[in-house]
């Protein structure tokens, strides 16, 4: 599935505690739920992820204009005023054309006045070529047949004066052991993402659990072994953020898989707008109300 690679979502309690059932919610539970928030607070604020980011934008074919300046198509802080063009290719290729080379690499290097960009490719396991300029850079990504432009800055006030989350008070009773049901042959899902693009995913089952008096379910994705939920609730748009939450599980075992609502998270993009994200897909929206996890993402601070 092509999709940004930037979500860089964080659930560490899911696979350093052992949990088997609710009804064996250990008794230093809230302390271990606190120490993964903070620990997921701390990873975001590392260099080089997505709090660092400063510009953002889709390449259009041909020349697409790069600089600090305003009548640029992309303005881009920290760069020079007219840093240059990328021109995008009808192959997908991306070549950077310089104004000056002066002062900017690439990777590293002394810049040529043209240089080919390369992206993170399809499967957003390469690594993509780095524009330095000062203490900015930019790259270009993908995204199926689109290509972007990202600019990141560690000195980015959103990652040096991060606020953090609010949350919902911690709930044991929103740890929940569901059923998993595998399907017999991979059912595809329909991801669409805030882009207006759309993929279509495989999906091995699902995850069934009850709760006020209903039966409810949740169709994840396989993130390397690991269930990664999409899901959205009644609390949307409200309390938290309306186009979807994160929640990441360990592999079922045993025909049970936990879910673990109290790390529910924000998504990349209800924190930054340089991020693209997936929406919740028809299935995955919970028509009961997920008073767990964080809340809907506040840069002015709680």
């Amino acid at each position: 599935m092509a999709r940004i690679t930037e979500w860089c979502a964080v659930a560490a309690l899911m696979w350093l505690l052992p949990f088997s059932a609710p009804a064996a919610t250990p008794g230093n539970y809230v302390a271990a739920v606190t120490r993964a928030r903070v620990e997921r607070v701390e990873q975001l604020k590392q260099v080089d992820g997505y709090l660092a980011l400063t510009a953002s934008g889709w390449l259009q074919p041909g020349a697409n204009s790069v600089g600090s300046a305003a009548d640029n198509r992309f303005e881009v802080p920290g760069a020079p005023a007219h840093l240059g063009t990328l021109q995008l290719a009808a192959d997908g290729q991306v070549s950077l054309h310089l104004a000056e080379t002066r002062g900017i690499t690439i990777d590293g290097q002394p810049a040529a006045a043209v240089d080919v960009l390369h992206t993170q490719g399809p499967d957003g396991k390469q690594q993509p070529t780095r524009v330095g300029f000062g203490s900015s850079y930019l790259y270009v990504i993908e995204n199926g047949t689109q290509r972007g432009l990202r600019a990141k800055n560690n000195d980015a006030p959103l990652r040096t004066h991060f606020p953090g989350f609010d949350y919902f008070p911690i709930d044991p009773s929103w740890r929940i052991e569901a059923d998993w049901v595998p399907f017999a042959t991979p059912h595809m899902l329909k991801i669409a993402y805030v882009t207006g693009t759309v993929s279509d995913t495989p999906i091995a089952g699902k995850a069934v659990f009850r709760r006020d008096g209903r039966t409810w379910e949740l169709l994840p994705i396989d993130e390397d072994g690991r269930l990664f939920f999409v899901f959205s609730d009644r609390t949307a748009g409200r309390l938290t953020y309306g186009g979807a939450r994160f929640l990441y599980a360990a592999a079922p075992k045993g025909g049970k898989v936990l879910l673990d609502f109290n790390l529910a998270e924000n998504p990349p993009c209800a924190i930054t707008p340089h991020v693209v994200c997936p929406l919740a897909p028809p299935e995955n929206r919970l028509k009961l109300p997920v008073t767990a996890g964080e809340k809907k993402f506040d840069e002015a601070g709680k």
